[in-house]
């Protein structure tokens, strides 16, 4: 892969449930490393374009897709091949959703789950991983002295970042991410926004976001999606300053939401 081929690269992707069309022969490009925003008003397809890429679509029935999701830009990593088994595309995708979902397992069992089940790590191996994604995640120094007490005596802001730290577990490639701090108050909201920056130097990060000052604060790209169509994708900078269609603007705008 050069440095300008992008880490994903999704090309034709329709998605309907039923007879009901939600994407529209999307194509879209994913940068590596940065954080992607995909802005737009509720029913847009933002949500449903996340669960392709991770083939969480799979989950739901009647559901159909067409077209291709690429990783590296390389035809034989089409993630939505259904003979590539979807625990290979789950560890190079990572997901992170709305409201933390913790294991009903220890803090350290949350995180080394994972591992135990894709990898052939052994004992040491998953307990210095195990160690560094909580690190990564800014939750070691809060729990490293009870890493066997059950995740859910966390606070919300915590179980999201063990979450994270369960997501980046297996070294993914790229990190999804539907609306994480949507269910998070302001001071954990800001903590998991600056854990997301931290994050994007080294992993590429695809964020759903309702909020457009969020977008504007921590995102590098910004796609605004209407209708299951994109309708633009830039520089963030260049999509909320000078944006390309009126539609974007009027959004951007809060003419409608």
């Amino acid at each position: 892969m050069t440095n300008d081929s992008p880490i994903l690269k999704i090309e034709g992707l329709s998605v309907y449930y039923g007879t009901k069309r939600v994407l529209n022969s999307v194509n879209l490009d994913i940068k590596e490393f940065g954080v992607t925003a995909l802005m737009g008003p509720s029913g847009c397809g933002k949500s449903t374009l996340l669960r392709a890429i991770n083939r969480l679509h799979e989950l739901y029935p009647n559901t159909r897709v067409e077209g291709s999701i690429l990783l590296n830009d390389e035809s034989s990593t089409d993630l939505l091949n259904t003979n590539r088994p979807v625990e290979w595309v789950r560890s190079k995708v990572g997901m992170v959703f709305q409201k933390p979902n913790p294991f009903p397992k220890s803090i350290f069992e949350n995180v080394a789950y994972g591992l135990r089940v894709q990898t052939d790590m052994n004992k040491n191996e998953i307990q210095a991983r195990v160690e560094t994604c909580l690190k990564d995640a800014g939750l070691w120094e809060e729990v490293h002295d009870r890493l066997d007490a059950p995740a859910q005596s966390l606070s919300g802001g915590q179980q999201q970042r063990l979450c994270i730290a369960r997501a980046l577990a297996p070294a993914p490639s790229i990190l999804l991410m539907d609306e994480p701090t949507s269910a998070l108050d302001p001071i954990a909201t800001q903590v998991i926004e600056g854990l997301i920056q931290k994050i994007s130097k080294e992993t590429s990060i695809i964020l759903v976001t309702h909020s457009m000052q969020q977008a504007r604060r921590i995102s590098d790209h910004a796609a605004f999606l209407y209708l299951g169509d994109i309708v633009e994708c830039d520089q963030t900078k260049k999509v909320f300053e000078s944006p390309e269609h009126e539609l974007t603007k009027s959004y951007i705008e809060g003419s409608f939401g």
